[in-house]
C-alpha cells in the first residue's frame, strides 16, 4: 500500500480539528454540521430517485404497445 494514502493518525486529526475551529468558529460548527447533515441527506433520496427511475425504466417490455402508438386499421 502507498504510505501516502493512509488515513492520517492521531495528531492529524487533532490539527485538523483545530484548523476547522479556527476557520469556522466554535459556534458556527454545529449549524456546519447540520448543513452538511441536510445536504447528505437530500443528495441520498436524488440519487436513490435516480436508481428508481432507471429501474423503471429498464423494466419496460421492448415492444410493448402504448395507447398513443396503436397501428391504425387502414381499411
Amino acid at each position: 500500500m502507498n504510505p501516502m494514502m493512509n488515513m492520517p493518525g492521531g495528531w492529524e486529526l487533532i490539527l485538523i480539528l483545530a484548523v476547522v475551529v479556527l476557520l469556522f468558529g466554535a459556534k458556527k460548527l454545529p449549524d456546519l454540521a447540520r448543513n452538511s447533515g441536510q445536504a447528505l441527506r437530500i443528495f441520498k433520496a436524488e440519487t436513490k430517485g435516480l436508481r428508481d427511475d432507471e429501474k423503471d425504466a429498464k423494466s419496460t417490455v421492448e415492444g410493448e404497445v402504448v395507447d398513443g402508438d396503436k397501428p391504425t386499421d387502414a381499411s
